[in-house]
């Protein structure tokens, strides 16, 4: 069960690196230029989306405009995206984000596991929206 799982996940980002290719060929500024995943508990689901920042805010994500602004805010660093505090339920139903691409022509490679969807929404707001 765990290879099917794991063939599943690889499928889906392979799925997903047409669009991380069309964007570091030049579409919009490589600078700013992120794939941002959501993974379920050993990636029984996964999802995931670009995000553009330059020259404008774009690249699939619904709320890109606000996400960009979140990331600016943090100087691109996700471990410091502002909280919304909120009140989540202790359920561990464990969910991990990732974001990899360039941040202001820096590599980012970023990885995180939360106790459940909430508290990943509270800690990254906008960011992981899609």
């Amino acid at each position: 069960m765990r290879i099917r799982t794991a063939a599943l996940a690889v499928t889906a980002l392979l799925a997903l690196a047409p669009a991380a290719t069309a964007v570091a060929d030049g579409h919009p500024d490589p600078g700013h230029s992120l794939l941002l995943t959501v993974s379920g508990a050993e990636h029984t689901w996964i999802r995931g989306v670009n995000l553009n920042c330059s020259p404008e805010a774009g690249g699939g994500h619904p709320e890109a405009l606000a996400a960009c602004n979140d990331l600016t805010w943090a100087r691109g660093d996700f471990d410091a995206l502002r909280s919304e505090p909120r009140t989540c339920t202790k359920q561990y139903d464990p969910v991990t984000a990732t974001a990899d691409g360039t941040w202001h022509g820096r590599t980012v490679h970023w990885k995180k596991t939360f106790g459940n969807a909430c508290m990943l929404d509270a800690a990254t707001g906008d960011v992981f929206r899609f």
